[in-house]
């Protein structure tokens, strides 16, 4: 019941935030509620209080007790949603498939792939020594085991 009434306040939330949306949302049986939320334009504290206190308010304590956790996926967190991925154009991602693992920058992401772009060194076609080419992979996001967004500092 509580679940139910949670899920409808945070669909609710939601909506009225049009540039949020929800990467988990767990409630154990100790009515620990955990939402975890990413956007267009990233999270901010603000974004958080928003969401938390649409659901909080609307939720009576007398009848259910619970504990409410709003947060951001982290920077270090792997990516999950496509939509995801269209905010990070542009930045270096570290790519796990079934076959290989690729580095590359992200150049662009649509609803089925994403294209990493990046620069080999490989053996010249004719004689000795190495050249520098650029590389470009099309990866549908059904081969994606694991994506992470590379952090320079």
């Amino acid at each position: 019941m509580l679940k139910e009434k949670v899920t409808s306040l945070l669909d609710k939330a939601l909506e009225e935030h049009p540039s949020l949306f929800l990467i988990d949302f767990t409630m154990g049986s100790d009515n620990t509620i955990r939402v975890v939320l990413d956007g267009d334009q990233g999270v901010n504290l603000q974004d958080c209080m928003n969401i938390s206190r649409a659901i909080e308010h609307n939720l009576d304590r007398e009848d259910e007790d619970f504990s409410l956790e709003v947060t951001s996926a982290g920077a270090t967190s792997p990516l999950e949603l496509p939509r995801q991925y269209k905010k990070n154009i542009g930045r270096k991602l570290a790519v796990k498939t079934e076959d290989k693992e690729l580095e590359g920058t992200l150049t662009e992401a649509t609803t089925d792939t994403i294209t990493l772009e990046w620069k080999a060194r490989e053996p010249k076609p004719v004689g000795k020594g190495k050249v520098t080419v650029q590389k470009k992979e099309v990866i549908p996001f059904s081969d994606i085991h694991k994506a992470k967004v590379i952090l320079k500092f």
